[in-house]
């Protein structure tokens, strides 16, 4: 059992996929596997993560037929087989002391079910404010899913991420929330969030 599952759903960004892998295997910690899910990409994304995986037992691919990415999600969160679960989106990228700094953040403070936050967002910084019509809010008062650490226990009594066109990492954490489960933010922010890209949902979203 490796101390963390680091789930990466992807969808036709071979062209983006390779420095989130990357970033993976430069980390400080080495106990990890990675459960790549190509949600039906028509790239070359099974050839770039074949070679990945013949250098590097860790990284494991598996493809559905496009799903979305809260499936695909789902989905990789199914087959992993860590003590801790977390993501990894394929456009972004972790710092090296990533996953080294939160593992020591959950062993010292061991009642924390649900930890979340410590993002530092590259490129524009506002998303649609889901409570407000045609407004926009800062990522900085935002839920992001990709930062989450939780067990597989916990994900699977919250019943995973629910397919929605934005908002399901917000409506996954309330979940926990009203469930009374244990989240902590973390502060240091060593997850990479691009959003050079306007290919994205939060971008496309009216």
């Amino acid at each position: 059992m490796p101390k963390f599952s680091v789930v990466i759903a992807t969808y036709n960004r071979v062209f983006l996929l390779e420095r989130a892998l990357n970033s993976l295997l430069r980390q400080t910690f080495s106990d990890w596997e990675a459960i790549i899910v190509d949600d039906g990409s028509t790239d070359n994304t099974k050839r770039l993560i074949d070679e990945y995986a013949k250098k590097d037992e860790r990284f494991r691919y598996f493809y559905q037929n496009n799903k979305g990415v809260d499936a695909a999600k789902n989905y990789g969160v199914s087959l992993s087989q860590g003590e801790w679960i977390t993501f990894l989106d394929s456009d972004d990228e972790y710092l090296p002391i990533h996953l080294e700094n939160r593992a020591l953040v959950l062993e010292s403070h061991q009642h924390v079910e649900l930890l979340h936050g410590g993002v530092n967002v590259i490129g524009d910084q506002y998303v649609p404010d889901l409570l407000h019509e045609g407004q926009q809010i800062h990522l900085s008062k935002c839920i992001i899913g990709a930062s989450f650490f939780l067990s597989k226990e916990t994900f699977t009594r919250l019943k995973g991420f629910k397919s929605m066109q934005i908002g399901a990492d917000l409506d996954f954490y309330n979940r926990a929330i009203r469930l009374g489960i244990r989240t902590m933010k973390c502060m240091e922010p060593s997850y990479i969030y691009h959003r050079e890209e306007y290919n994205s949902i939060t971008h496309n979203f009216s």
